[in-house]
């Protein structure tokens, strides 16, 4: 049995981004529906560190209250080698200041307060999308169930593997990250860190932050090549680490559910859209989580589209406009990406060396503009 449906704009994917979306054109009075493959939502993210422009975003999303009560806030930095000597500190609070604080937050409920108001109907679960038709005054959507969905925009925010991208753009894809071709993410008691932590050793990294309630948010990634089998476990990289970090990969091998292993992948694209298609967030611009920027670009995305289309009734030229406002600002971060993911890569004495004087610069050198 087939049903068919049409609105003003068609999202594909329930994600962070896809649901920042659906709330900016809820909110903009834009009949829509987003259509997410999965059953349910899961909580393999786990958590999601926020720097200050994507709290910043969040507040333009109309959820300053629901941010500031989730995870915990990010008040400094600190980069320390892998024998646990302080490299470089960062003070965000002031450069962030207090409105604009960085905080990590549990992903599942930031998602849930991004659904927070969206109309039931506006959100269609195991909806997988089997074919996409471009025409010139909208595009239609079949899913793999037979259902249609016509609208006069639609709007990929399906990740780093897109549906979207790999129908309409079929000769673009994802490269393997600079920085690592994998990574761990994680969740686990408070070792006893005091801020934002990363180690940094010749072929590894392990950050720690705090998430509140006596936990931590952690992310791992090892360019040695040592990582053995499908790579679900951290790896054998971090025996000369400190004992905070011994603390918690002896946690996570005893606890292997509390770890989500991915490849690390990034996308680069020409353009992220056509007359009646627009690519956002990580299925547009996907980079290494180096500067924690994958949730902000995507908050930002949905707010400067969002902002577009209800401005212009025609729609025609919405996603070259879209690109246009957005294009330098993903160039400067995926740019200082490949930077700080090259400094990682380099010889940890050279590497250590010159951070002390780089990593500051560095940082404001990648947040100043956007923090403006």
């Amino acid at each position: 049995m087939t049903s068919h449906s049409t609105y003003d704009a068609i999202v594909i994917g329930g994600g962070l981004a896809g649901l920042a979306m659906s709330r900016r054109l809820h909110q903009a009075g834009l009949d829509h529906i987003t259509l997410e493959r999965r059953a349910a939502f899961s909580d393999e993210g786990f958590a999601i560190n926020l720097p200050g422009n994507a709290i910043a975003a969040l507040h333009a999303l109309g959820l300053k209250e629901q941010v500031n009560a989730l995870g915990a806030p990010t008040r400094r930095r600190e980069y320390r080698d892998h024998r646990g000597r302080v490299l470089f500190e960062v003070d965000e609070d002031a450069f962030w200041g207090p409105v604009y604080r960085p905080r990590c937050v549990r992903r599942s409920d930031l998602m849930a307060a991004l659904r927070e108001g969206l109309p039931e109907r506006s959100l269609r679960m195991s909806c997988a999308v089997d074919a996409i038709v471009e025409e010139r005054l909208g595009a239609t959507v079949v899913s793999t169930d037979g259902a249609s969905f016509d609208a006069r925009l639609l709007i990929g925010a399906d990740g780093v593997n897109s549906r979207t991208r790999a129908l309409v753009f079929p000769d673009a894809g994802t490269r393997s990250a600079v920085l690592s071709r994998a990574s761990w993410r994680f969740i686990a008691p408070d070792p006893g860190i005091g801020c934002w932590t990363v180690w940094a050793g010749p072929s590894a990294l392990f950050l720690l932050i705090p998430l509140g309630n006596g936990e931590v948010y952690g992310w791992a990634s090892d360019t040695s090549g040592k990582a053995q089998g499908d790579g679900s476990g951290v790896p054998d990289v971090f025996g000369a680490f400190p004992a905070e970090v011994a603390r918690t990969v002896d946690f996570l091998r005893q606890h292997p559910g509390n770890v989500h292993h991915s490849p690390l992948a990034e996308v680069r694209l020409p353009r992220w859209g056509k007359e009646r298609v627009v690519l956002i967030g990580d299925a547009a611009h996907a980079t290494a989580p180096v500067w924690a920027q994958g949730g902000a670009l995507a908050f930002e995305d949905a707010n400067a589209l969002a902002g577009i289309l209800a401005h212009d009734g025609d729609w025609t030229g919405a996603a070259a406009q879209f690109e246009a406002e957005r294009r330098q600002r993903v160039d400067h971060v995926q740019a200082m990406t490949d930077k700080m993911s090259k400094a990682a890569r380099l010889p940890a004495a050279i590497r250590n060396l010159l951070l002390p004087f780089v990593g500051p610069k560095n940082y404001r050198a990648t947040y100043g503009p956007l923090r403006a």
